[in-house]
């Protein structure tokens, strides 16, 4: 398909190659567009508008809210209020699942974290949202145990990241593809066709301030890939941005691997894995990356409550099972 194609042309391509989708990917994936477009311009407009700095409250998994966290959370809401095919959203902001329809069509459920490194806010440094759509297991009044399945569960994952421009990449299932926002147009423009993620890279993304809280494996690790090696292309640039949308999305494109481990603070890990890491877990591997906890593939993990912590190691494949080796042997 050539490059320029909008977003919804795409999604009415691939539904019809699919002959599984009916127009239900399509009716999914347009709230999610319209929310991204609207909070790149409530981005664009935050300090201006005087909506940047602390809500004065915490979020459900204990984080302090920005202003622009409780804003995104309710502009992906109102996106799709009145979508018939939803059943409810799960989302980092929330404390429970929010019932959005008990229509019979509304056989799918969203998971969500509707602004991804909302420290970097008053800084002026990237952000995202990170979505991933899972299937009802059962018709009826909707339960919070319904969206507890694995990643691989997935029928359609993505992000939005808002940068120098803003991005759109989603997958359903057949490769990884990236739409840049034509603000002229207002529309996502086909610009990233069929992402591959490079086999290896030579970068790595961590918050290495906590790298004397790791277990032995990972500062070993740590060791390794900044150690100068000149023929394996060591030492390893550090990239760490603070949004785990902008950083995979180096990886998706550059090669390379994100990590966040689990340390005495977080011995689950820091990141959620029903709306962060499973939906970008899911991206990676449809492009041809990987993403573990560090000793088993993440999408099989299955989820015990909605804001569950894990640890991840997510983008190339080699360097991911790099990581996988220096935890096996501690």
């Amino acid at each position: 398909m050539a490059t320029g194609t909008t977003l919804s042309r795409h999604v009415s391509a691939e539904e019809d190659w699919r002959k599984d989708a009916a127009g239900e990917l399509a009716s999914l994936l347009e709230p999610m567009a319209f929310a991204g477009k609207i909070l790149a311009r409530e981005i664009d407009q935050a300090a201006l508008a005087g909506k940047l700095g602390l809500a004065g409250d915490q979020n459900a998994t204990g984080d302090m809210q920005k202003k622009l966290d409780v804003i995104s959370n309710e502009i992906v809401m109102d996106a799709f209020e009145g979508c018939s095919l939803l059943a409810g959203i799960a989302s980092e902001e929330l404390s429970e699942a929010v019932v959005m329809s008990t229509s019979e069509d509304a056989r799918y459920l969203l998971c969500t974290d509707p602004l991804d490194g909302s420290s970097n806010t008053d800084v002026n440094a990237p952000l995202g949202t990170i979505f991933g759509i899972l299937q009802r297991s059962r018709m009826g009044e909707l339960s919070a145990e319904e969206f507890l399945q694995k990643g691989s569960e997935l029928v359609c994952a993505g992000y939005v990241l808002y940068g120098t421009s803003t991005v759109l990449v989603y997958t359903a299932g057949s490769g990884v593809h990236g739409f840049t926002l034509d603000r002229g147009v207002g529309e996502f423009m086909l610009s990233h066709e069929d992402i591959r993620c490079p086999h290896k890279g030579t970068v790595y993304s961590a918050n290495v301030g906590r790298h004397n809280d790791w277990e032995p494996g990972v500062r070993k690790y740590l060791d390794h890939v900044t150690e100068k090696d000149k023929p394996s292309g060591r030492p390893h640039s550090l990239r760490y941005t603070g949004a785990l949308v902008a950083d995979l999305h180096r990886c998706l494109l550059d090669g390379g691997v994100y990590f966040y481990p689990a340390d005495p603070g977080n011995r689950n890990g820091k990141l959620r894995l029903l709306y962060e890491c499973a939906p970008l877990a899911c991206v990676a591997e449809q492009a041809g990356g990987a993403a573990s906890t560090g000793r088993g593939p993440l999408l099989d993990v299955m989820p015990e409550a909605i804001h569950q912590r894990t640890p991840i190691a997510i983008g190339s494949v080699e360097n991911v099972a790099l990581y996988e080796r220096f935890m096996a042997e501690g």
